[in-house]
């Protein structure tokens, strides 16, 4: 069996998989939750022998997190416990960045969808929102938007009348400061998203499938002009791949 993990900036996810790639468990806390008193409790949920796991792989984007999981599992289990960018990944995919800027959890999603015949945008709607261009099997880059809940906090942090606001579909003219809010917001990152879709199909000329995920996905998927498909399990399936990697 293996862990396998995704530790973002908001929430950790952890898998329990089979060898045979079947999502066993699932278990996701608050990546701020994350220290040793409340590990041994979290992964008590598994119910499961530490001595039954082969491979260990976790995609991060929160290195003393990380660290932190790694020290508690690699002596639970006596397996060695990896990183995705710490993994030999050219079998799975081409990069054309900066290896060393480019988020593990973005190169997992894209590891997800690499092929030979099919161009992908990858929209995620996280912490950050960001937007993964993946050419066949080559990874191209992408754009790094302000995130919709973080930028939503720091707005009524910073702005004394406007208060904390649950994001959903709006009228586009509010007629109280909530609604209003919520339609700047909303109607916002609607254009945003469509928008820097549209440049990269024209700076790149080639057309792509558009996956969207992440935790505004579905808010989104229907109300923007880009036709996407919607994938919550993208980054995983990118682990069970790379996960074949460790020998």
């Amino acid at each position: 069996m293996y862990i396998l993990g995704d530790i973002g900036n908001t929430e950790t996810k952890v898998f329990l998989v089979s060898s045979s790639d079947i999502i066993i468990k699932k278990i996701t806390f608050l990546s701020k939750n994350l220290n040793t008193l409340k590990l041994d409790k979290l992964f008590k949920d598994f119910k499961f022998n530490y001595k039954m796991i082969d491979k260990i792989l976790f995609c991060s984007v929160v290195p003393k997190s990380f660290n932190l999981i790694k020290k508690f599992l690699s002596k639970k289990t006596k397996v060695q416990c990896y990183e995705v960018k710490s993994l030999d990944l050219k079998s799975l995919i081409k990069i054309k960045v900066n290896y060393k800027q480019v988020g593990s959890d973005r190169l997992t999603n894209a590891i997800s969808l690499a092929n030979n015949k099919n161009n992908f945008i990858v929209l995620d709607l996280g912490t950050a929102t960001t937007f993964d261009v993946l050419i066949k099997d080559t990874y191209s880059g992408g754009v790094i938007a302000p995130g919709i809940k973080l930028s939503l906090n720091t707005l009524s942090d910073k702005a004394t009348l406007i208060p904390n606001i649950d994001l959903k579909i709006s009228n586009v003219i509010g007629k109280d400061t909530i609604s209003a809010v919520r339609s700047g917001f909303f109607w916002g990152y609607a254009g945003l998203i469509d928008n820097i879709i549209n440049l990269i199909k024209k700076d790149t000329k080639k057309s792509f499938k558009v996956i969207i995920t992440g935790g505004f996905s579905k808010l989104f998927k229907n109300s923007i002009n880009t036709k996407v498909i919607l994938n919550k399990d993208i980054t995983i399936k990118g682990l069970i791949k790379a996960v074949t990697l460790i020998k």
